[in-house]
């Protein structure tokens, strides 16, 4: 509506406004300046943009010019002036309340969608309001940066900027949640989803990025996001350090952990002699863990620890002494990658399990 002529009834008692502040030389009073800016206001809640309005309103100067003397055709400018600002104030005032309410609505959205807590097939129809089809698959990628993050955050809009100049709008919901950047894709786009981690990796000074993986409707974005988290949660367990992390790559984790129970008693079983060592079974849990990580390369592990090769070896001897279980034994060694996991899963030996 911006290039439509702004109707008359939103400069209402403008024209004698001006006439008679011309005539008298005296400055607007605050309630003419408040019915102005009353005009601005409801201008803008119709649709009509500021540059429309002031064109309106020095159209109606226009008009009654030839109708004033030489000494109030002088003091126009300092009421149009005035009368602009007001209109100008009342404009911008409605506009601040429009982007407040439709943040809010965004960000209520935003919860419900990530949260699963409304009627699903209202949900759906909120989503195309933001640019989503909940009748495809998504997936939800997280951030999680050096500092938490908000949606004014310039790194936020960095990332957003760049997303959008790169593929445009295609169906895409960048947001926060909880200090944490998160783009929610449609299922099929696995290509701006990696974009996104590496920008939001970049921006925030990221500290790691997981992806869920693509599920359709509604809960299937909830689902994603659920598992983006549980992959970060995962990989502060594990002390996995790459940056980008993919829920599917990480399935074997919750199958490993589905029955605690189970778990706890094969690290019980197969760890608990470690607690006889020397400062207990932490630092032998620690050796095994690089072993592993190491593919089971002695030297590679030794340089990983600052050990000498000797030194790892040994180690290595105390946990065959008092497990029984050789690591070096392909038999032996798949019980014990097992039960560290699960031990690193479970926090043990820190924590009682």
């Amino acid at each position: 509506m911006a290039g439509q002529r702004v109707p008359d009834d939103y400069l209402a008692g403008y024209g004698e406004i001006l006439a008679e502040s011309c005539a008298t030389g005296r400055r607007l009073t605050r309630d003419e300046l408040e019915s102005l800016r009353a005009g601005g206001e409801r201008a803008a809640e119709a649709g009509f943009g500021l540059r429309a309005l002031v064109r309106r309103q020095l159209a109606v100067a226009r008009e009654i010019w030839p109708s004033l003397s030489s000494t109030e055709g002088d003091r126009v400018l300092t009421v149009v002036a005035q009368a602009t600002d007001a209109f100008a104030e009342g404009h911008e005032r409605a506009q601040g309340l429009a982007v407040r309410q439709e943040a809010a609505a965004r960000r209520e959205f935003i919860d419900d969608l990530l949260y699963g807590r409304s009627d699903l097939g209202r949900l759906a129809e909120r989503a195309e309001r933001f640019g989503l089809l909940l009748s495809r698959a998504h997936a939800v990628a997280v951030a999680r940066g050096g500092k938490p993050v908000e949606d004014t955050d310039p790194a936020t809009r960095q990332v957003e900027s760049a997303v959008i100049g790169r593929f445009g709008e295609r169906r895409i919901l960048l947001t926060t949640k909880d200090g944490r950047l998160i783009c929610i894709a449609p299922g099929d786009q696995d290509d701006v989803l990696a974009f996104f981690a590496k920008q939001a990796y970049a921006a925030t000074d990221g500290d790691q990025v997981a992806i869920g993986r693509p599920h359709p409707g509604a809960g299937g974005v909830v689902h994603s996001y659920e598992e983006a988290l549980n992959a970060l949660d995962l990989a502060g367990r594990l002390k996995i350090r790459e940056p980008v992390l993919r829920y599917a790559d990480l399935l074997v984790y919750p199958v490993l952990t589905r029955d605690r129970q189970a778990m706890a008693d094969l690290v019980h079983s197969t760890l608990g002699p470690l607690q006889a060592g020397r400062g207990g079974a932490g630092p032998l849990v620690d050796t095994l863990t690089v072993f592993f990580d190491s593919g089971c390369v002695a030297a590679e592990a030794a340089r990983r620890l600052n050990l000498s090769v000797r030194a790892f070896t040994y180690r290595l001897e105390r946990v065959h002494k008092l497990t029984g279980a050789d690591p070096a034994d392909p038999v032996h060694r798949y019980a014990l990658q097992t039960a560290v996991i699960g031990a690193r899963l479970l926090g043990w030996p820190d924590n009682d399990v």
